[in-house]
């Protein structure tokens, strides 16, 4: 399967042929710098990309290498309502300093004025079937219109993140979506990151210098304490291996 075929006719290929080319790149690039795999991708599938940044680490690292290969190619992410003040600040931040645009998607705000009528406004803290039903009006659903026409969706996702993310692949195909789902820094430890961020000098939310390695909506995040995974205040009030909200469902 050549990669000309693949940027001309992905929408006509199988399921089946596009797994075997995620399976195919991924053994390719797994183990790759991910700005080589970045600008291998960007090349292919070239204004059919989109990168979902919720301005954490890692996609502050994603945002500056991406920036550095092609200021032109989509970055957004998704404004719930609920966010803390530093995330739209750092939006600014990153905006000025690369001379982009981030786009924001919002939830459909009649489905959530409906939701709150019906189940109040901290639903979330109920049961784990209404933080979901909170999690997919305001990030699922405003996902699938931020993705429509994009063929590689790129993300900042890492296996040491959580249990919930060991066993991801630099590159999968993503039958929810039906995109594939590239991770370039799938392999990257927490410290490398970091250190990404501090020699290239990459703006960054301020709240991660506060003990908030991983920061979502304000209500459904705390600080970590000295010791605790670094996705322990992400809906620290439930179990582990729940601790998603549905963006990255594997299928």
């Amino acid at each position: 399967m050549s990669d000309y075929l693949l940027k001309k006719d992905f929408a006509s290929l199988s399921t089946s042929e596009k797994k075997e080319y995620a399976g195919m790149k991924n053994s390719e690039f797994m183990n790759s710098d991910p700005r080589e795999a970045l600008k291998y991708f960007l090349n292919v599938f070239a204004g059919k990309t989109a990168f979902s940044s919720s301005l954490s680490y890692e996609d502050q690292v994603l945002t500056d290498m991406i920036c550095c290969i092609d200021k032109t190619a989509r970055i957004f992410t998704l404004d719930t309502g609920r966010q803390f003040p530093e995330t739209y600040d750092v939006i600014d931040r990153t905006n000025t300093r690369y001379g982009i645009k981030i786009e924001v998607f919002f939830p459909d705000y009649e489905k959530v004025q409906k939701m709150v009528r019906e189940h109040g406004i901290n639903l979330f803290y109920e049961s784990i079937e209404l933080r979901h039903l909170c999690c997919n009006v305001r990030k699922v659903e405003p996902l699938k219109r931020a993705l429509k026409g994009v063929e590689l969706w790129i993300s900042g996702l890492r296996r040491t993140q959580s249990s919930t993310r060991s066993s991801m692949e630099m590159l999968e195909y993503d039958s929810a979506d039906d995109v594939l789902k590239f991770n370039p820094l799938i392999m990257w430890s927490e410290d490398q990151v970091k250190e990404y961020i501090v020699v290239n000098s990459v703006p960054y939310n301020k709240l991660q210098d506060k003990g908030y390695p991983s920061i979502g909506c304000q209500p459904c995040t705390r600080a970590v304490l000295p010791g605790e995974d670094i996705r322990a205040g992400r809906w620290w009030w439930e179990d582990p291996d729940h601790r998603e909200c549905g963006l990255h469902v594997r299928k």
